[in-house]
This record gives C-alpha cells, structure tokens and sequence, in this order.
C-alpha cells in the first residue's frame, strides 16, 4: 500500500518493541479495507513514556497501544479514564480527542471474552463457577470482566496468596481466593478455567495442573499463544473439554483501538490469525 500526507498515524509504546505483533496484525487490516493510515513501533524506555504520550497529538498521531512496562505510566499520564480502565487500573489502548486530550482506554477484557465466544460457541459466563490461575495485569482484565458477564463466582489461585487477595480487594464482586495448593479441589464443579500466567510458555516449566476433578463440559483457555497448543490446552483437549488458545485474545483486543482510529470496525479472520502468527 501507499500511504499520502494524510494517512491515519496510530502505533504502539512499549520497552523493548521488537516482540510486538500488533504492527502486523494493525498493518494487515489497513491492507485488507484499504485504509490509508500506519501503524508503527514506538521504542520508548520508562523514562520517556509520559513525554512520548504528550507528543502524540502535536505528531498527528490519532492514538496508540501501550504495553510492558508502560500500562500503568499509561493511567496515570491520560487526561481521562473510560470506565473498564478505571477498574483495571491499567490502559493498553489511548485516543486522541479532537481538542488534543487523551484518553486512555483498557480492551483486554473485551478480548478474552470475544476470544472465548468465538473459540467456544454457545459459552456463557453465568453458567457457572471459574478458576483463574494467576493474579498479575492480565488476571485483572480476565476476573473483572468475567464477573461483567454474569458470572456467579470467580476462584482465583495464585502461587502468592496475597496478591491473589489484594486483586479481590480492588476489584470486588464475587471473588473468592484460595491457597495454591487447593487449585485442582477447586476444579470440581468449575464451567470454565483460564490460566493468565507465564508457565506453558516457550521457553517457561508447564502449569502444574491435573485436570481429573474436571467436568468434561468445561472450558480451558490460556492467554499464552506461543506456543499455540501449550501443555495445559493440551492435556485439557485429550480428555475432551473445549480449548480456546490465547492468540484470539490479542486480535480481538484490537479491534476496538483499530475502529476509533481508523473509522473502521475490523474483523479477525483465520487470514489474519495466520499473518500474525508469521515469524
């Protein structure tokens, strides 16, 4: 594509970058509709995040994505909060307002549930318990937005039962927290499971998990992507249950940042699945 003096500008902040695949998955959709618009890398050590945020209007830049390290920088620089960012505490997705404010956005809750109801038709949140392993950002997103859909009540488990505790603390509703070693006992009974830490990643030990006590109508998700089927999707699926891989949740967490900088409701298609998950 070719891109005029009147593209679109968008991107996305993190320390390093080089991992991200949001310029791909951004950079496939502005082809796919023909948009003339970019989306670029943007290198920004954590002492620079809030210069670089203010920056962004007089760039012409519409908004951008903010991950690792620069999330919560992130909240506290915006000049405003929609409502999910408030709860997490964190934003992964900023807009340029007309006047030159930002507003700061968080968009992976709505990615995990998107994620899940495409991977797992006919799933509802309010059909029962779930356990969720873990309880850093991403546990944030996942619980707070579970509890959104109606569920009846979230277990949260993490090898430190404080900082599962103090997540329940700050987001309220109907979390329950539990020692590490009562992770499997809790999964009696549980319609859905998600594993929202490092362990299953390339390169990480797998999740100590056995699935016996697990009803075989329940779901099993992983917010890891690389690799794709990890130990825990694995031993979950040859035993019957539904799996969701975690890919799905980054394509889906785009979408609403795409939309409000492009002007166009993008949709995640196995085409674009497969060029994000090239190299």
């Amino acid at each position: 594509m070719t891109i005029s003096g009147k593209a679109r500008l968008a991107g996305v902040m993190g320390w390093p970058i080089g991992h991200s695949r949001s310029p791909r998955l951004h950079g496939y959709w502005l082809e796919q509709y023909g948009i003339d618009g970019a989306y670029v890398p943007l290198a920004v050590p954590p002492d620079r995040i809030e210069q670089a945020m203010r920056a962004l209007p007089a760039l012409g830049f519409r908004g951008c994505n903010v991950t690792v390290p620069h999330k919560e920088a992130a909240y506290r620089t915006v000049d405003r909060l929609d409502a999910t960012a408030k709860r997490m505490g964190a934003v992964n997705t900023i807009v340029v307002g007309e006047d030159g404010s930002l507003e700061g956005r968080n968009t992976d809750g709505f990615g995990f549930i998107e994620n899940l109801r495409s991977g797992a038709p006919g799933w509802s949140a309010a059909d029962g318990p779930a356990l969720v392993i873990g309880a850093g950002g991403a546990a944030r997103a996942v619980v707070a937005s579970l509890l959104d859909e109606g569920a009846p009540r979230v277990w949260l488990v993490n090898r430190t039962r404080a900082r599962a505790d103090e997540l329940a603390a700050d987001i309220g509703g109907a979390i329950e927290t539990a020692d590490w070693v009562s992770r499997e006992t809790l999964l009696e009974g549980a319609v859905l499971v998600v594993n929202t830490t490092t362990q299953g990643m390339a390169g990480q030990p797998p999740l100590e998990l056995d699935l016996r006590a697990l009803p075989g109508w329940a779901v099993v998700t992983d917010i890891v992507y690389t690799p794709l089927m990890t130990p825990l999707l694995a031993a979950a699926q040859a035993r019957g249950n539904r799996v969701v891989d975690g890919v799905g949740m980054l394509l889906h967490q785009a979408r609403p940042g795409f939309a409000a900088w492009f002007g166009r409701e993008p949709e995640v298609t196995e085409g674009l699945k497969a060029a994000v998950l090239q190299g």
